[in-house]
């Protein structure tokens, strides 16, 4: 059994969780502080993601991505580095897929955090990122977790957006989404299963991770 596509899903997951963790959570400050119709907007615009079906944002993505389109044909003429048809050209479709999870947890918890804490701190003289670094985030730190979690979960199990950026080739592109949806159109159904079992066992435990970090959390 090729465990290459297990390999490329987790850090895949991996890496576009990290890169949800820095813009959901700068995005979420930022957003919840400013005036409530230009937060609105941005709000619109950075939760569009969510409702939107995943093959239409890979579609979207290929027509900024593709080598003959605007960005993906920039990088192809000066750079000759292809964005898509490559293992971390993955990493585009399930950070924007991903992204609105983050984001709106931690606008949420960011919103619903005691603004007299923060006014307290700045009469201390303490700046915002200490504030931000040292208050903000240990307080809210299970609502980000929680959102990392599920940021996580979702870009390991992606398949729509994916398959059309990254497409399905072995031991390159080749996820365990992909690969479930390549063994099943060839009739493999014995290893299909294995691979749905392997992700939700993963899904599962990373789950459980979770709750126990809340239930330990909340006897403290």
């Amino acid at each position: 059994m090729d465990l290459y596509p297990l390999y490329n899903s987790v850090r895949i997951a991996l890496i576009s969780t990290a890169v949800i963790f820095l813009a959901g959570t700068a995005a979420a400050y930022y957003i919840s502080k400013l005036p409530r119709t230009l937060k609105g907007i941005l709000d619109v615009i950075l939760t569009v993601p969510l409702v939107l079906p995943p093959t239409v944002i890979g579609y979207l993505l290929l027509r900024v991505l593709g080598p003959n389109r605007l960005l993906g044909g920039f990088f192809m003429e000066y750079f000759d580095l292809r964005l898509t048809m490559n293992w971390w050209s993955t990493v585009f479709a399930t950070t924007v897929v991903c992204f609105p999870l983050m984001y709106r947890t931690c606008r949420g918890i960011f919103e619903s955090f005691d603004e007299n804490i923060i006014l307290a701190a700045k009469t201390l003289g303490l700046s915002n990122i200490f504030i931000f670094w040292r208050l903000i985030l240990p307080v809210c730190k299970s609502g980000i977790i929680a959102g990392l979690v599920l940021s996580f979960t979702r870009a390991l199990g992606e398949y729509g957006a994916t398959s059309m950026v990254s497409g399905y080739i072995p031991k390159e592109t080749a996820t365990i989404s992909t690969t479930v949806y390549q063994l099943w159109r060839t009739e493999n159904d014995a290893l299909a299963v294995r691979w749905v079992v392997i992700n939700l066992l993963i899904s599962f435990m990373v789950l459980m991770f979770m709750n126990m970090f809340e239930n330990r959390r909340k006897k403290f």
